[in-house]
């Protein structure tokens, strides 16, 4: 396995997905092997199966604790139930979105789309990861039979791979890997924060632009990222359930841009610090996910299967009680993380705006036009006037 030595245990948080925490159907003190099925739906949910072989040592309200036996073989694991019915193998193996908030791709992919198009999200769009990118430059032809089986699953004409043309390799390798295949085709995407955003994709490649809260399926499309593509692959040609992630980990850690690929979920961010040559100190805050849409962990935090990476920040600088104005925008840092911010370099907001393209969407205040800045200067202005001495923000484009 990569990563260095097995951490003592392993958390399975119960919920990895859109909808309800699952329900456990392991009891404490139970041996489980690796692959074998432990938590089931409550609702909207996917299937969590163990990416280890060990004992459950825990059962708590929101995870399960297993203690991995001290010899694992990481090709071995229990098979899912034979079917000929790709949909049902992709809600057998619990795939979700790896990618975002983890919406059961089954459900996802029960839309048919006569006519339509299937869309890979190729764009590695929070800076400093590099995980998928690297899945689409060493195993490009098992991104293009994923599509193949999306194709047939929902009735698209078109296959697409949205991804940026600064990603070169990836993109010879890909552009190789489908050029005998007529309904596949890659598309290029702006160089910018946030490309990967399902409407920017939709705007971008099929000059189709979403209201906010509407979903790409308005548009006659699905947009899939390329590592759940990897997940419904490996469901449907190996039986195998979503029990490994890809990650990268990166910033003050001795080993930058470190890729795990096929690594168990449930381990520690501690685990892949480690494995990545430890801290460079000083070093702040555990991030979980990119620097834009992440949020802060531990060094307990678990490897879920929509955890992107890691990243180690440097120190917050203390500022000493400066006031602050924060500026948020949908594309990047939400309230609660900026206040965050603030908090821990000492400061003290006294002025807040949002995005003159923030608008109110059941509930949620969403950007009117994702990736096209319209330019801040009179909320940072006003809040200038409200006392703001500096002003935090992480609009798009920047």
């Amino acid at each position: 396995m990569e990563g260095g030595e097995m951490m003592e245990k392993v958390t399975y948080l119960l919920k990895q997905h859109v909808g309800a925490p699952d329900k456990p159907i392991v009891e404490v003190g139970q041996h489980v092997l690796r692959g074998e099925l432990i938590a089931e739906p409550n609702g909207l949910g996917a299937n969590i199966h163990s990416s280890l072989t060990g004992t459950v040592t825990a059962i708590e309200d929101d995870r399960i604790i297993l203690d991995p036996d001290e010899d694992q073989d990481m090709e071995d694991y229990v098979k899912l139930p034979e079917t000929d019915n790709y949909l049902e193998a992709i809600e057998n193996a619990g795939v979700v979105g790896a990618g975002g908030a983890g919406f059961p791709t089954a459900v996802k992919l029960s839309n048919k789309i006569p006519g339509g198009y299937l869309i890979v999200n190729a764009a590695e769009c929070e800076p400093l990861f590099c995980h998928n990118t690297e899945v689409e430059e060493r195993y490009p032809e098992q991104i293009v039979r994923g599509i193949k089986y999306l194709l047939e699953i929902t009735g698209a004409k078109v296959g697409y791979i949205a991804i940026k043309k600064m990603h070169h390799a990836a993109v010879l390798a890909l552009g190789k890997a489908c050029k005998n295949e007529p309904n596949i085709q890659v598309k290029f995407l702006t160089n910018m924060y946030p490309a990967g955003d399902e409407r920017v994709i939709v705007r971008q490649l099929l000059d189709i632009v979403l209201k906010p809260g509407e979903l790409p399926i308005k548009a006659n499309a699905i947009i899939q990222n390329v590592e759940t593509v990897k997940r419904i692959v490996e469901a449907i040609e190996l039986r195998k359930p979503v029990i490994d992630k890809d990650i990268t980990v990166d910033g003050r850690v001795k080993e930058h841009s470190t890729v795990y690929e096929n690594i168990p979920i449930g381990l520690s961010a501690k685990h892949f610090i480690d494995a990545s040559g430890g801290y460079i100190n000083p070093h702040g805050d555990i991030t979980v996910g990119g620097p834009f849409t992440g949020h802060t962990g531990t060094e307990e935090t678990p490897v879920t299967k929509t955890t992107s990476g890691f990243l180690v920040a440097m120190p917050y600088p203390d500022t000493h009680g400066k006031k602050f104005g924060i500026l948020e925008c949908e594309c990047g840092g939400q309230e609660p993380r900026l206040r965050e911010i603030v908090d821990k370099m000492g400061g003290k907001v006294v002025s807040f705006r949002r995005c003159k393209r923030m608008v109110l969407v059941n509930g949620r205040y969403r950007c009117s036009l994702p990736g096209i800045c319209p330019g801040q200067a009179d909320a940072v202005l006003g809040m200038k006037k409200e006392g703001a001495e500096s002003i935090l923000t992480g609009t798009c484009q920047d």
